[in-house]
């Protein structure tokens, strides 16, 4: 016996037999909490912080806090949506109800999921590369691509087992990164307290190449951004989520909050202890904030805890773009075969072979952590523009339970912010349009045969989403 929700996502009546498509509500305030925190901690300040320093040299830690402040605004229209719409699809279905248009949200489903794939792809190759050096192993080349394509099976495999599963594994994890960047933070304390490190080159700003500290800052909020990505994934996780529309909002921005100054406190003690320069060498840059902090500290210990940082990364992301896949598919923007669960564990098996192979595909193609860093956080920045004009175009579309409600002009800054960092005046590395483009013409193939097979079937691809319910059991 199960139970099916209302519109809010609450428990409601019992309904007898269980569903096929039926996904397990495991998580509760604390749950999310972690989920939240643990992917938006991770990959990001762990692999780029040093290529943030290299930007803007010692004020390593205002691109991050102004990332903070665009993501902060951000977060506030996702909250309206999430509560108004307590539904898997996320962006997604966001926008589908603001402007129906079956292109445009196929494209904005494509470009989250492509997103949370570029970010685990990197992750992957960051967990390759601190494993080498932890367990002194000499990988380069081919040998970090096998490592990561290796990794991410691993994480296929725990995708699989199901979300309470990985959830598990999630606080773990996040306790491990969390643990990592409290020892990063407690170093640089300690050297500033002994009169180690160079305090005063928090407040240097050392451009890069003829910018201007204006233009450095913005090239370097955009590398940061990644850093701050991740809060986004959580509304896809809405529908395993208890009770979402009474405890998104506060869980939420207290992740938020708690990464943010996590973020600006590990800038401030890496900066003080590294040059921004030697900071900004290798894909390892907190490895050499220990090593001249705290030289007794066995390096080869912090390398296996930034491993489980960015490994949770590539979880959650994986998780969030499964989810997502399947989400699409149930509202008929995806072909019905990757909406499929599996009976013995619950988990949306299709999606997640789906999307464990373009991972693949971007680690042995692409590579680079920079590139595909920068392109998760390109391709995001364009969501959330569309995102924030959907809060407001939605606000004429009423629903019968109470939801969070933001202030009007936040999500008018939010989508002229985002946008404004999408644009190739930023100081973007050429490569990362280049990535995003390729992604996108892949999903304007795939909206193609979408259309083709669903109409081949008499259906109609998308569909109004008018049928929309929230149904779904609670366990």
């Amino acid at each position: 016996m199960v139970a099916s929700v209302d519109e809010a996502g609450r428990p409601g009546a019992a309904a007898g037999g269980t569903q096929e498509g039926d996904l397990h509500r495991v998580m509760g305030p604390k749950l999310l909490l972690l989920f939240i925190v643990g992917d938006i901690l991770g990959t990001g300040v762990y692999a780029l912080t040093g290529q943030v320093a290299a930007e803007v040299g010692g004020v390593v830690w205002l691109p991050f806090l102004v990332a903070f402040a665009v993501a902060l605004v951000t977060a506030f229209s996702y909250l309206e949506l999430v509560t108004k719409y307590p539904k898997a699809a996320g962006a997604a279905l966001y926008t589908h109800k603001a402007f129906g248009i079956h292109f445009v949200t196929f494209l904005i489903a494509f470009a989250v999921m492509a997103s949370g794939i570029t970010s685990a792809s990197t992750a992957s190759r960051a967990f390759a590369s601190n494993m080498s050096v932890a367990f002194d192993l000499g990988l380069a080349g081919w040998g970090v691509t096998l490592a990561a394509l290796g990794f991410m099976a691993l994480v296929a495999i725990v995708n699989f087992r199901g979300v309470g599963e990985s959830v598990k594994a999630n606080v773990l994890l996040t306790l491990v990164e969390l643990t990592g960047l409290l020892i990063i933070i407690g170093i640089g304390l300690w050297a500033i307290m002994g009169g180690q490190g160079d305090v005063s080159r928090v407040w240097t700003f050392e451009p890069a190449g003829d910018k201007g500290m204006f233009w450095s800052v913005i090239a370097a909020t955009t590398l940061a951004f990644f850093a701050m990505v991740g809060f986004e994934d959580s509304v896809n996780m809405a529908e395993e989520t208890k009770d979402p529309v009474r405890i998104f909002p506060k869980v939420l921005l207290g992740g938020l909050l708690i990464t943010g100054l996590i973020y600006v406190l590990v800038s401030i003690s890496a900066i003080t202890l590294v040059p921004a320069a030697e900071l900004g060498e290798g894909d390892t840059p907190l490895l050499k904030v220990v090593e001249a902090g705290a030289p007794g500290f066995p390096i080869g210990v912090f390398g296996v805890i930034t491993m489980f940082a960015v490994a949770n990364s590539a979880l959650i992301n994986m998780l969030m773009a499964s989810r997502l896949v399947y989400g699409m598919s149930r509202e008929r923007v995806l072909p019905g075969v990757l909406g499929k669960v599996n009976r013995a564990r619950r988990t949306p098996h299709i999606a997640i072979l789906f999307t464990t192979l373009l991972a693949f595909g971007l680690i042995t193609f692409v590579g680079e952590v920079p590139a595909l860093g920068g392109t998760t956080a390109l391709l995001l920045l364009g969501v959330f523009t569309v995102v924030n004009v959907a809060v407001l175009v939605l606000r004429k579309d009423t629903v019968s339970h109470k939801h969070f409600r933001t202030p009007t002009f936040l999500p008018v800054i939010g989508a002229l912010s985002c946008g404004f960092l999408v644009g190739p005046w930023t100081g973007r590395d050429p490569i990362q349009y280049l990535i995003a483009a390729v992604l996108l013409a892949i999903g304007v193939a795939l909206w193609a045969l979408t259309v083709a097979f669903m109409r081949s079937r008499g259906e109609h691809p998308g569909g109004s989403m008018s049928h929309l319910k929230a149904e779904g059991p609670v366990n």
